[in-house]
């Protein structure tokens, strides 16, 4: 089995997540997607007479110091910031936000150099030091100055000063683009401060846009806080009586209902839910809480309400590709009210931002107490692993996932897919083989897997069964229809069937340099050689790295009578890091060269 085309195979479907889900936790994160749009505008806020001026603008340096600016250590502003850029480039976050802390206060005139610094605090999640150094001035732009005025408002909320936190909403409301999330915070931060007529002020009762939406829900849950139930079960009514507003808050209304002793109400809105479509798991485990009789679900505290705000604007900007914004505001979410399921959501964000190593730091910090919430994180961390190319850390969580929930599809599933891309197959096939995977209603990328699996250990029959049931699930699927067509091509089993499915498989993906490759090779075993030179050509330019699609061509240059460029390619290859019995075969070739190739046309029985 080539492992090139064993790896290109495993990643078409292992980053799909088949199964993902089946191991979620009941704080696991929502299923349905959280919608994206531009803020409502905003509540009117007052302005204060007795807010502070804006700080004077201070001119910059010049750009050459002289002489330059040195710490008590004898550090140097120019080394302690390539230190911090390095440090950040390198996914340090903690570090390379410390670092240019110390460039800060060394210069701090250099406007850049504080708008760097903040940025990097906040992602880091040292808010304190974000906002002791949040820039200021005309000159800094929206994305910067109204994070540091969210981050005072956020920590003033945390520091249980929320009169402090409305002042700075009143002084002005907190703008784009982060005007969604301040105007989220801004209900909970007066309801806190004691203003209840802004807490719970609204858009249009009928508004049906994402933001109005939220905050119209938030408003139903301080009518809860503030003991108004009748006023704030109308307005859960009110809200779930639209599709988008049943679809995201059904599970809220029914949380309430049970809260308020109403459990028949709760499970009628529980089965609403339900037979909507919704795949959110809490669901289902709160209709089970409603039938066994258990203890509801508390209520949101003040600052909880804030840090679930935050949370749905995360989910938002994450929406509209706003990684970095969205992991601020769930560092934010984080400190006001610490939880299992934000630190987990903050790792995605910034694996999302590329912030890798920042990512697993978080996701190591989640606790086994919920092991679904557990689990998940560690599939997570695992991921991370993956995309940074350490594949036995990788596998090493991959494993803690399924022990953290051994009855649970997905963990064996990811782990069996790790196994096999590792070349551990019988490993792969004692999960695939094994109860939790192999059943009646399989998915199709499970026999899929299976067959790469059996292939690999050249058991060539029960591959073949398992990928023609794989194909009979997705009968257009081009991945599936590239593996078999091209087993069955490369054995002379089936050569023109084959060539047919991966012909069909390359018009679904015409850009996709290894489909082109198995099409190339189609049209070399069955003796189209200058066909194949050209197809073969246009594959190497779109995978140039791939040792296989090389080899192919450089056999194909032979055939066709440029040996010199055969031996180029071949050469090539053994620059690639091809398998063991790859390079002895190039090696091989090239002392030897190649026999005059035997055209296949087998149909196979």
């Amino acid at each position: 089995m080539n492992i090139d085309r064993l790896r290109y195979a495993l990643l078409s479907f292992v980053a799909v997540g088949a199964l993902a889900g089946a191991a979620a936790a009941q704080e696991s994160p929502p299923a349905e997607p959280v919608p994206a749009a531009e803020p409502a505008d905003p509540v009117p806020a007052e302005a204060d007479p007795d807010a502070e001026p804006a700080e004077p603008e201070i001119v910059a340096i010049p750009a050459v110091w002289a002489p330059v600016p040195v710490d008590a250590e004898n550090r140097s502003a120019y080394g302690l910031y390539l230190a911090g850029r390095l440090a950040l480039s390198r996914g340090l976050g903690e570090s390379g936000a410390g670092l240019m802390a110390d460039v800060v206060s060394l210069t701090p005139e250099q406007p850049s150099v504080r708008m760097q610094a903040f940025t990097s605090a906040l992602l880091a999640g040292d808010l304190d030091l974000a906002a002791r150094i949040r820039p200021t001035g005309d000159g800094v732009p929206p994305v910067i100055s109204e994070a540091g005025r969210l981050v005072e408002v956020v920590q003033a909320f945390a520091d249980d000063n929320a009169p402090a936190a409305l002042a700075e909403l009143r002084a002005g409301p907190i703008r784009q683009p982060h005007a969604r999330a301040g105007l989220y915070v801004q209900a909970w931060a007066a309801a806190a401060a004691g203003d209840w007529d802004l807490a719970l002020s609204q858009p249009s009762a009928t508004a049906t846009d994402p933001t109005s939406l939220f905050i119209r829900h938030n408003r139903a849950l301080l009518l809860e806080n503030h003991r108004r139930y009748d006023e704030a079960d109308a307005a859960f009514r009110t809200l779930t009586a639209t599709p988008l507003g049943a679809q995201l808050f059904r599970r809220s209304y029914a949380e309430y209902l049970e809260r308020r002793g109403k459990r028949t109400e709760a499970l009628a809105v529980y089965d609403a839910a339900m037979a909507g479509g919704s795949t959110d798991p809490t669901v289902t485990l709160g209709r089970a809480r409603v039938m066994a009789r258990g203890r509801a679900p508390a209520a949101p505290t003040l600052r909880g309400g804030a840090a679930d705000a935050l949370g749905v604007a995360a989910i938002q900007a994450s929406n509209e590709g706003g990684a970095e914004i969205a992991a601020v505001y769930l560092r934010l979410a984080q400190n006001l009210e610490p939880s299992d399921l934000t630190l987990f959501r903050l790792g995605q964000a910034l694996a999302g931002a590329r912030r890798e190593a920042d990512a697993r730091d978080v996701l190591t910090r989640i606790g086994a107490a919920e092991p679904g919430l557990y689990a998940q994180a560690r599939l997570e961390l695992g991921r991370s692993f993956q995309r940074d190319d350490q594949p036995e850390a990788a596998l090493a969580e991959f494993r803690a996932a399924a022990d953290a929930v051994p009855e649970a599809p997905e963990g064996a599933y990811v782990l069996a897919s790790q196994l096999l891309q590792l070349q551990r197959y019988d490993e792969a096939l004692a999960l695939l083989n094994g109860p939790l995977l192999n059943t009646t209603d399989q998915p199709f990328e499970i026999r899929f897997i299976r067959g790469v699996a059996y292939e690999s250990l050249d058991r060539i029959d029960e591959a073949e069964a398992e990928l023609w049931a794989a194909l009979q699930a997705r009968p257009d699927d081009p991945t599936v229809l590239n593996y078999l067509g091209y087993l069955w091509v490369d054995s002379g089993k089936r050569v023109t069937q084959g060539a047919e499915m991966i012909a069909r498989a390359h018009a679904a993906e015409p850009e996709d340099g290894n489909i082109q490759d198995s099409l190339g090779w189609a049209q070399y075993r069955q003796g189209q050689y200058e066909t194949a030179v050209d197809t073969l050509e246009e594959a190497v330019s779109r995978e140039p790295a791939n040792p296989e699609i090389n080899d192919h061509l450089g056999d194909a240059y032979w055939q066709v009578g440029r040996q010199r460029e055969a031996g180029f390619q071949w050469n090539r290859v053994l620059t690639l890091d091809p398998d063991a019995h790859r390079r002895a075969e190039v090696e091989r070739k090239l002392a030897e060269g190649l026999a005059p190739a035997v055209p296949v046309s087998g149909t196979g029985a």
